[in-house]
């Protein structure tokens, strides 16, 4: 099968949170696989530079992007349309990472032709739109386990803790997950970036921890190591992730939908309490079966060439049909239509040309008596 130039968009590049994550692994998978992965982004920063380093084009202007992508693989609604708008042959798949973040409400676009859910929850959020069931597909979120190898085995009981969120804080769920390790004696680090403990490398931390508290990629990349997980964040309180359990969590991708307890140390404490070293390592080896990066890849590049075959036997829409509906994208998802935009610029524009006028003509400033 030939290479392809995937062009992928993400609404920043900038800090070291879920999408920007995703596209980076993604990005340098398909170039490991042979294919041209190419970045658009409108806020490029840390993550970007990554990339650039390890040879993927990152672009902050889509005019600078040369010849046309064979497919766009989207996320966010605004630099999805963007991408469609400068390249109108192009076909499409868009990936909802999250249930309720505006700027993931899912495009109904004529050359979108699939949209993926990354779980269960961003599913329902898909139907709810309208997206027709033929066009959704799931593919699970994913771990690098050449990155995330395993630690050595865990101890009978934990004797060091971790929360490992950006979100963990004073004013979320940190206050509540000290007070309950406190009573068990259990020393706790955090690693996140609302305590300015952001780490670019994670990988070599975790095998530190016995019991991380986490939810979402954090607790997956958590669990390929081998440490016991407690899905908790600042949404709410969720189970010891057991082997028993694992399979229909990670249906909800370890995330909101499982987080339903107060945030209560008495809660989190029993949780802590559930701590088995053996069924913790039944699980890493699980995830390690099941969520490797590898497999997640190669179900896109499936759909990648199921879009594109698709596009090529579909009749063209009409310009003005594909313009109607990237405005109600955009309106949807929160942002504006060029048109809008453009007239929300003659203000400025007005004001412009006076300011043009009296520099010209020395008139329209107070009058001297």
């Amino acid at each position: 099968m030939p290479p392809l130039r995937v062009l992928i968009t993400n609404r920043s590049l900038a800090t070291r949170s879920g999408t920007e994550l995703y596209l980076r692994d993604l990005a340098l998978a398909l170039a490991a696989r042979g294919h041209r992965p190419i970045v658009y982004t409108p806020d490029p920063g840390e993550i970007a530079a990554e990339l650039t380093a390890a040879g993927v084009a990152v672009h902050a202007d889509l005019a600078t992007i040369g010849a046309p992508p064979d497919v766009i693989h989207g996320h966010h609604t605004a630099p999805t349309v963007a991408a469609l708008r400068r390249f109108p042959r192009t076909p499409a798949l868009y990936v909802c990472h999250d249930r309720t973040f505006r700027e993931d409400t899912p495009p109904r676009l004529p050359r979108v032709y699939r949209h993926v859910a990354v779980d269960d929850n961003c599913r329902e959020r898909l139907v709810e739109a309208g997206i027709p069931a033929h066009r959704i597909r799931i593919v699970f979120n994913a771990v690098d386990l050449g990155r995330f190898t395993p630690r050595g085995p865990l101890p009978g009981a934990p004797a060091r803790a971790l929360v490992f969120s950006n979100y963990a804080s004073e004013a979320t769920h940190l206050p509540a997950v000290r007070e309950a390790c406190a009573a068990l004696r259990l020393p706790l680090d955090v690693i996140g970036a609302a305590q300015g403990r952001s780490q670019a490398a994670p990988e070599r931390a975790l095998g530190r921890y016995d019991l991380v508290f986490a939810k979402a990629r954090c607790a997956l990349e958590a669990l390929a190591v081998g440490c016991a997980v407690v899905l908790c964040d600042f949404r709410g309180l969720g189970p010891m992730v057991t082997r028993a359990e694992a399979a229909e969590l990670r249906r909800w991708n370890f995330g909101m939908r499982v987080l339903g307890r107060a945030l209560e140390a008495g809660l989190i404490r029993g949780e802590v309490e559930r701590y088995d070293a053996r069924d913790a390592a039944a699980v890493s080896a699980w995830v390690r079966e099941s969520a490797g990066l590898g497999t997640c890849v190669g179900k896109l590049e499936g759909l990648y060439r199921e879009v594109i075959e698709e596009h090529r036997a579909a009749p063209v829409a009409g310009r003005r049909q594909e313009a109607r509906a990237a405005a109600r994208a955009l309106r949807e998802a929160g942002g504006r239509s060029p048109l809008r935009a453009w007239l929300g610029r003659l203000p400025l524009l007005g004001r412009a040309l006076v300011t043009l006028k009296r520099a010209v003509t020395g008139s329209g400033g107070p009058r001297r008596r």
